[in-house]
């Protein structure tokens, strides 16, 4: 097998497509190149006059020589005894120093992303594998994994809408994952699947109408995705127990319960804040719900946490949930309601097959909370909480 230094000098010397380069080098040793001289290569794609910067040699600025197609590229040497100054960046004329977009591993800091030249031991810091591709057919994506500052062995848990959950510059600021796995002192990784165009019809498990016409599902294959390929992916990446749970918020709270209920026994816990529970009833008042898969697979050995936030009707939970009160339910962004009905209505359901609140169901009602990623993150501590103390029970 090619090795990574000398794929890097392919694409220097105009040897080797720069997409097939960084791929390769993506999912090998990851960028930056550690070489067999005692140097690291540094690549980047980009515009000319960009400088290399670098915390152990005091910010230095290095020239970047341009190789063939465009790529700049430096090769410097990096000693082994760097402790923990592995920060790096590139400098454009503007002289505003930026993080490395292709760099393994990763972290937020003061609210802007910073490149490490390699894992920062005891640490929390993040990983980053772009152009994620799925033999299911579906749109390829960017997957971010959460470390914990151990050596593992790790438990895990797989949350949509990745590029929400880390990110300051995420929707409303994200869901703070970061900030809030240090808050409870998360052990596990949070592995972050970013979402794609095709996020309405990858996140549901029956076709609905909804916004500018009917959107056919393709929750089977996504939940194949996840269990299939990440999942796998992640398992022989990292040291890992085994043991694993799905989390999501809105519309990714309702294919984590889908998840879950399509590989019955492989999910320890499911987490769905605000899920999406009036899906399927959008356009037709006996669409099939997440209720409705649930009731038909009888109670199952995993623990769910359900929450939303929102108000109930001033006149009290209607006696029958058809597509009106689904609408009402998930009357746009930000909703007054946060799919208070028909999420209540699942609970219920839930009790009724048996689950009981504390032992494999919890159930949190947030009173007037909007439907949005900030107040998602005022309280994913409590399902962190959670997934936790199930491990040491």
């Amino acid at each position: 097998m090619i090795s990574d230094e000398a794929v890097a000098r392919d694409m220097i010397d105009g040897r080797m497509p720069l997409a097939e380069g960084f791929r390769k080098i993506m999912y090998s040793g990851g960028f930056p190149v550690h070489t067999s001289r005692g140097t690291c290569i540094f690549l980047h794609n980009g515009a000319r006059g960009i400088r290399l910067v670098t915390e152990f040699d005091g910010w230095q600025a290095h020239p970047m020589k341009r190789g063939a197609n465009g790529l700049h590229y430096a090769e410097i040497p990096v000693s082994e005894h760097i402790g923990t100054r592995m920060r790096y960046g590139f400098v454009k004329h503007s002289g505003k120093r930026e993080a490395d977009p292709s760099a393994r591993y990763f972290m937020y800091e003061r609210g802007c992303e910073v490149s490490f030249l390699k894992r920062p031991e005891h640490m929390q810091h993040l990983m980053r594998w772009d152009d994620f591709e799925s033999p299911q057919g579906l749109r390829s994506r960017t997957i971010h994994v959460l470390v914990p500052p151990n050596d593992g062995p790790y438990d895990v848990l797989y949350a949509h809408d990745g590029q929400n959950l880390f990110s300051p510059q995420g929707i409303c600021g994200g869901w703070r994952l970061c900030e809030n796995m240090r808050k409870v002192g998360g052990d596990f990784l949070i592995v972050g699947i970013w979402n794609t165009p095709d996020r309405l019809r990858e996140y549901t498990h029956v076709s609905d109408l909804y916004g500018d016409g009917v959107q056919e599902t393709l929750g089977r294959k996504y939940a194949a995705f996840v269990e299939e390929t990440v999942r796998p992916f992640i398992e022989r990446t990292f040291v890992t127990t085994g043991r694993a749970g799905v989390m999501g918020s809105s519309l990714g709270g309702l294919i984590s319960l889908y998840i879950a209920s399509c590989y019955p026994g492989r999910y320890d816990s499911v987490f769905a804040l605000s899920p999406t529970t009036a899906w399927g009833r959008f356009s037709d008042d006996h669409g099939r719900t997440i209720r409705d898969v649930y009731e038909r697979a009888g109670h199952q050995n995993t623990f769910i946490y359900i929450d939303h936030g929102g108000n109930f009707p001033a006149e009290g939970m209607p006696d029958v949930l058809d597509r009106k009160v689904a609408l009402r339910d998930e009357e746009g962004w930000g909703s007054e309601y946060d799919n208070s009905c028909y999420t209540f209505d699942f609970v219920s359901a839930l009790v009724e097959l048996g689950y009981r609140q504390s032992v494999d169901l919890f159930y949190e009602y947030a009173p007037g909370a909007p439907h949005n990623e900030d107040a998602w993150a005022s309280r994913v501590s409590h399902p962190l909480r959670l997934f936790m103390k199930r491990e040491r029970d």
